[in-house]
C-alpha cells in the first residue's frame, strides 16, 4: 500500500483510462471497473483521474494530480473511520495497491499509482446521504424560499453559511446524468425503505460529527459533504458499508477557519475557485453551461491543484508531492 505522503511523479493530467478489465463505466471523475485479485476475490476498481467538471459540464483538460489527492485522502478518512467508528461503519476500501490486479501489465499498474480504490463489491444504495453542518449552497437558497432544507424546519434569521443549530441529514437521489435532486427524508425512505434510510442518516451523521470535530482542529470547517453506502452481497450480513470517496474536497465544502465569516461566500478548499472562473465566463456570455466545456487556463488549473493540496496538508498533517 502506498504510504500517506509518498513522492509521487505526475508529469501530466490522467484524463482518461482504458483498462483491460470489464464492466468499464465512467463518472465525471472516476473510472470503474470490475476486476479480480490475484488470490482470486471479486472486487471494484476506482481511478480517480484527474478530470474536473464543474456546472455538470467535465472540462477539456483536467488538474494534474488531483486523482491523486483525492484518493489518498479518502485513504486517510476511511482508516480513521476504521479506527474510530469500528465495526459501526465498515467501509469498501481494501488497499490502494494496484500490484495484486489481476490481468494488468506492470505498466499499467504503474500508470494507477496513487489513484485506484481497490473496494469490496456491494448494492450500492440509489441515495446520496447528504449531511449539512452550515447553510450554503443550494440548502440557502431553499432556506430563503421556504425557511427549511429538504424539508427540515430551520430557525428564522439565519445568515448565509450560518453554524446549524445541529447537523441535518439531507437525502438527494443520484442522478445518472446532471443534478441530483434533493428530497425529503420521507421521500428517501420510499425509494430505500424507512428502516434502511434511518440507518444510514444516523451513521451518515456520526461519521460527519466526528470529521467535523477533527477538521476544527486543524483549522478546516467541513460545511457539508456526501457519503454513499452499499449493502454487502454476502446474504448473511446485512450491516452498510460505506463506499466511494469519501471527505474530499470533491464531495465536500471545506472552509478556512481562519477566514471564516457568515453573511458571504467563504474562501474554500474545493473546485468553487473553478465555478468562480466559469461563472465569469458565463456573465460574460462566453460560455453556457452547456458542453463541452472550456480549456482552463494554467493559473486556473494550478490555483486549483494548490487548494486540494492545502486541504490535504491540513488535515492530514502533512505534504502530499506529486
Amino acid at each position: 500500500m502506498l504510504p500517506i505522503g509518498s513522492r509521487l511523479m505526475t508529469p501530466q493530467a490522467v484524463t482518461q483510462t482504458q483498462l483491460p478489465l470489464p464492466h468499464r463505466r465512467q463518472g465525471k471523475v472516476r473510472d470503474v471497473y470490475d476486476a479480480k485479485l490475484d488470490d482470486g476475490r471479486d472486487v471494484i476498481i476506482l481511478v480517480a483521474t484527474d478530470r474536473i467538471s464543474a456546472f455538470d459540464v467535465v472540462m477539456p483538460n483536467g488538474v494534474p494530480g488531483k486523482g491523486i489527492v483525492l484518493t489518498q485522502l479518502s485513504r486517510f478518512w476511511f482508516e480513521m473511520i476504521e479506527r474510530k467508528l469500528g465495526d459501526l461503519s465498515p467501509h469498501h476500501l481494501i488497499s490502494t495497491d494496484a500490484t495484486h490486479i489481476a490481468g494488468l501489465s506492470d505498466a499499467q499498474k504503474a500508470s494507477l499509482a496513487g489513484r485506484v480504490a481497490v473496494g469490496r463489491k456491494t448494492r450500492v444504495t440509489p441515495i446520496e446521504c447528504v449531511v449539512r453542518g452550515y447553510l450554503a449552497g443550494s440548502g440557502w437558497a431553499e432556506y430563503q424560499q421556504s425557511g427549511s432544507v429538504c424539508g427540515v424546519a430551520l430557525p428564522a434569521g439565519l445568515k448565509q453559511c450560518d453554524p446549524l443549530p445541529e447537523p441535518i441529514f439531507t437525502p438527494a437521489t443520484k442522478a445518472a446524468e446532471g443534478h441530483d435532486e434533493n428530497v425529503s427524508f420521507e421521500r428517501a425512505c420510499e425509494i430505500a425503505g424507512e428502516s434502511h434510510m434511518t440507518t444510514l442518516r444516523d451513521l451518515s451523521l456520526r461519521i460527519y460529527t466526528m470529521a467535523r470535530d477533527y477538521a476544527a482542529k486543524r483549522g478546516v470547517i467541513i460545511a457539508d459533504t456526501k457519503f454513499e453506502f452499499g449493502m454487502p452481497l454476502e446474504p448473511d450480513t446485512q450491516v452498510p458499508i460505506l463506499v466511494d470517496e469519501v471527505l474530499t474536497p470533491d464531495s465536500s465544502r471545506f472552509w478556512p477557519a481562519d477566514d471564516y465569516m457568515p453573511g458571504r461566500d467563504q474562501q474554500s478548499f474545493d473546485k468553487q475557485y473553478v465555478r468562480n472562473y466559469l461563472q465569469d465566463l458565463v456573465d460574460q456570455g462566453r460560455w453556457h453551461k452547456s458542453p463541452p466545456g472550456p480549456t482552463l487556463p494554467d493559473h486556473i488549473v494550478q490555483g486549483t491543484l494548490d487548494k486540494y493540496r492545502e486541504a490535504y496538508r491540513l488535515l492530514v498533517g502533512e505534504d502530499i508531492t506529486l
